[in-house]
């Protein structure tokens, strides 16, 4: 799958940092030890001094590759410094992830094009947020594309590098089952959920700038609904994924107040410290798309914090003659990948009792699934482009959500208060 990989640099900006510590160095360790990436090298970017042989106990696969690199990231001089730090050759691709704040990550970004650093063998990696509407996604698009041709950015999601996510293409494309059923004729309801039994944990400076709908909805329930929706041909081709999700985005309509339901757990205005907050902690947004084969099918984008369990999964709800059928296509993208078909059979035994059981799959107990930061990282170095979002994509769900940001903002829609621990069907 992966071949013809050329000669790597990567730069790591915020190496030292939370996501690094946590995804980035346990990813790169797979990938060195795996060989996957036979011509790799490491440069470590952060404003103060490193301690390389602290930050890479437990990686020994890594220190012979890394090396690490001080600078003031808000100093252009500091990127003419870096351009002759890394040397890159005409032979060599340079991989740059910007393990950093989104302000931050656009100045680096222009930076780097200012100094140069922004030859067709260059790739920058951005991690979301992609902009908190729509005005502030389109102004951070067009200031990477000062410097950056689209086909150089790469905008990680990593829900669309999970295993499952991926399968959910797999499963409609090559399966008459599912191929079959993919109309409104059939399904009645499609909801994409993730519900989170945490709470916001001590961040409240950041949930109270972001909300769940920003947090989870914009960008992964959003590129999971498109998933769902998308056009799968009949020759299908893993290059055509991006173009087919925007297709489907671009199909939605913009979501409504009166179709959209916002929460908010109790004791979270004394956590953040901030009694008048009308920030949601829970919100489900109804949407409806044009496309012909799908405009009956009533769809759902559901996330909250503090609710009764952990689950993140696409809920395909097919029409039923009755109330009492069974009729659930479940798509469990985590935690116990896989899928479940919901199904009523006969109780054993003489009596004609009916029981409601899954008829499941996952995957094998010794099976070993990619992180998605091993897979994000990989096909970024080989130039495969069809888990990353489009700078289109962003722009497409910003647009369906934008309505929302302005309603609340203008005090419209009530905020519902809940309990921690709620199941989520109660809301």
């Amino acid at each position: 799958m992966y071949t013809n990989i050329m000669k790597t640099k990567l730069l790591i900006f915020g190496v030292t940092g939370d996501l690094s510590r946590r995804k980035l160095l346990p990813a790169l360790r797979t990938i060195v030890s795996s060989n996957l990436v036979p011509e790799l090298h490491i440069t470590g970017i952060s404003r103060r001094q490193v301690d390389g042989q602290q930050l890479l106990t437990g990686y020994p696969e890594l220190a012979p590759l890394t090396d690490f690199f001080t600078m003031d990231m808000t100093d252009p001089q500091e990127f003419l410094r870096l351009k002759q730090q890394v040397q890159l050759q005409p032979d060599e691709q340079l991989v740059v992830y910007l393990s950093v704040p989104p302000k931050a990550g656009t100045a680096i970004t222009n930076a780097l094009g200012e100094a140069g650093l922004n030859t067709p063998n260059v790739k920058i990696l951005f991690e979301k947020p992609f902009g908190v509407d729509l005005a502030s996604a389109q102004d951070m698009i067009a200031r990477a594309g000062r410097y950056f041709d689209e086909a150089q950015l790469y905008r990680i999601d990593h829900y669309l590098a999970k295993e499952m996510a991926q399968n959910i293409i797999a499963l409609r494309s090559g399966n008459a089952l599912f191929s079959h059923i993919w109309n409104d004729s059939v399904i009645d309801a499609i909801d994409v959920i993730a519900s989170e039994s945490i709470d916001i944990e001590g961040r409240a400076d950041f949930y109270e700038q972001t909300g769940a709908l920003r947090d989870l909805v914009q960008g992964h329930l959003m590129q999971l609904l498109a998933l769902s929706l998308m056009e799968i041909p009949r020759d299908f081709a893993w290059s055509d994924v991006p173009r087919l999700r925007l297709q489907a985005l671009q199909q939605l309509q913009p979501a409504s107040i009166s179709t959209t339901v916002r929460g908010q757990y109790e004791g979270y205005k004394d956590e953040v410290a901030n009694p008048g907050s009308q920030v949601e902690t829970f919100v489900k947004v109804g949407l409806h798309t044009t496309d012909p084969a799908l405009k009956h099918i009533a769809i759902s984008l559901v996330t909250g914090k503090a609710l009764a369990e952990k689950k993140t999964q696409i809920r395909v709800h097919l029409r039923k003659k009755d109330a009492k059928q069974s009729g659930c296509v479940i798509f469990n993208i985590q935690p116990d990948e896989g899928i479940a078909i919901e199904l009523f059979v006969k109780k054993p035994g003489l009596t004609r009792e009916f029981a409601r059981h899954q008829l499941s799959y996952r995957y094998p107990e010794q099976t070993v699934l990619p992180d998605a930061y091993e897979q994000v990282l990989v096909d970024a170095i080989a130039g495969h482009k069809n888990l990353f979002t489009s700078g289109d994509e962003v722009l497409e769900s910003w647009r369906i959500l934008q309505p929302l940001l302005d309603g609340w903002a203008q005090g419209e829609g009530q905020l519902v208060s809940y309990a921690k621990g709620t199941a989520l069907e109660t809301l």
